[in-house]
């Protein structure tokens, strides 16, 4: 961090899985990375007073409170960090850019496409006043993945002919877990398509620099009721025990998302979202095959990018594993020497990184809240599709 750096300070609404995420990048990246500005974690504010307080203790925020628009009425806070559950993401998002905040937002954008256009709308309008927003599609940052976005884009796979793309996770295999926000659909806006689908068609994108104009897909669910949790049940909406009644709930969202999509290039993908994945604990794969190679990356190996020489001798050709941890690879100099791991938690301490010196720079940052309107356009044409059993569906 620079010796003449200004503060923002950070006010990050929401706490639990995310908010720990998100603090420890607040909290990590001035310490690793040369910022034009230092993130301070001035605020943090949940539901309920007691969680808040406890959290803003264990994550190192300076205070915690129960009020959202209190937070974005204070003159001294300059961002604010939403991390809340998607059906509250507009009203707070389009509040504190008009009050002249600038917006990190985690992914999905929102809930509804209708939600997503006006959050866009709001962020284009604050922009022209020197306010930025950012979407949280946060596996952007993950080196391996900017590495093969490179790759792409020097053309070391020649001219893109497939993509394949699934997010594969089995914290929902059992049907005894119980029914947490994120199985609910006024709550979540979806289940494991905007979720996790929505990663897996930003990566896809991100990667090969194409944008998906058409596609079709079904939803299931297939676990259509499960217990009632507690009150009190665990922060991250991920888990949580049963309230012991013995009642049960509806899971109104899906569990499993397959489709198919035709990018703008005319290129056609694959993609798969479930939660119900046995085995896959952490999985967002994405494969494009090109002409003259390929390149293969998994989350569950994030610290590696498999790449495919076709131009190479015939005797020699194969996958070879690129370790992506050289001070030459993306992100990596700042951290540790050469060969060392980096971990899940990294990506949010680049998107610190990433957001401040845009900021600084006056510059938008990215993905902009328009790109998380776009994906927000793909899962609601999914959506459509499943509903109406129709082959294709514009995305536009």
């Amino acid at each position: 961090m620079s010796e003449n750096s200004r503060s923002l300070r950070i006010a990050m609404l929401g706490h639990g899985f995310m908010g720990a995420a998100h603090s420890q990048g607040w909290r990590v990246a001035p310490r690793f990375f040369d910022l034009p500005a230092s993130p301070e974690m001035a605020l943090v504010v949940g539901r309920r007073a007691e969680p808040a307080r406890a959290a803003a203790e264990k994550w190192g925020w300076a205070e915690a409170s129960t009020d959202w628009r209190e937070a974005i009425e204070r003159d001294d806070i300059d961002v604010i960090d939403i991390v809340t559950p998607g059906d509250s993401h507009a009203e707070i998002a389009i509040a504190a850019l008009a009050a002249g905040k600038h917006v990190l937002c985690e992914k999905p954008l929102a809930n509804t496409l209708a939600e997503a256009d006006a959050m866009a709308e709001a962020a284009v309008d604050a922009a022209s006043r020197g306010v930025f927003a950012m979407v949280g599609f946060v596996y952007r940052r993950t080196p391996a993945a900017v590495l093969a976005r490179q790759l792409v884009a020097d053309g070391a796979v020649g001219e893109i002919r497939q993509v394949r793309a699934a997010y594969l996770q089995d914290w929902l295999v059992d049907p005894d877990v119980p029914l947490g926000w994120r199985l609910q659909k006024e709550h979540a806006g979806s289940g494991a398509l905007g979720d996790i689908g929505a990663h897996a068609i930003d990566l896809a994108q991100f990667i090969t620099g194409l944008r998906l104009d058409a596609v079709s897909g079904i939803l299931q669910t297939a676990i259509t009721r499960r217990p009632l949790v507690e009150a009190a049940a665990g922060p991250s909406g991920l888990s949580g025990a049963a309230d012991g009644s013995g009642e049960y709930g509806e899971v109104t969202v899906d569990d499993l998302a397959l489709f198919t999509g035709r990018f703008d290039s005319g290129v056609y993908g694959s993609f798969e979202a479930t939660r119900l994945s046995t085995g896959r604990k952490n999985s967002l794969r994405i494969e494009v095959a090109g002409s003259a190679g390929a390149i293969s990356f998994d989350l569950e190996r994030s610290n590696e990018l498999e790449f495919y020489d076709r131009t190479a001798n015939a005797g020699r050709q194969g996958f070879a594993r690129v370790l992506v941890t050289e001070p030459e690879h993306p992100y990596i100099s700042a951290w540790w020497p050469a060969g060392h791991m980096l971990g899940y938690e990294h990506g949010f301490t680049h998107q610190a990184k990433d957001f401040v010196e845009a900021i600084c720079a006056g510059t938008q940052p990215t993905p902009s809240f328009a790109d998380g309107r776009q994906v927000q356009a793909v899962l609601d044409a999914v959506a459509a599709s499943a509903a109406s059993n129709s082959s294709w569906t514009s995305t536009s």
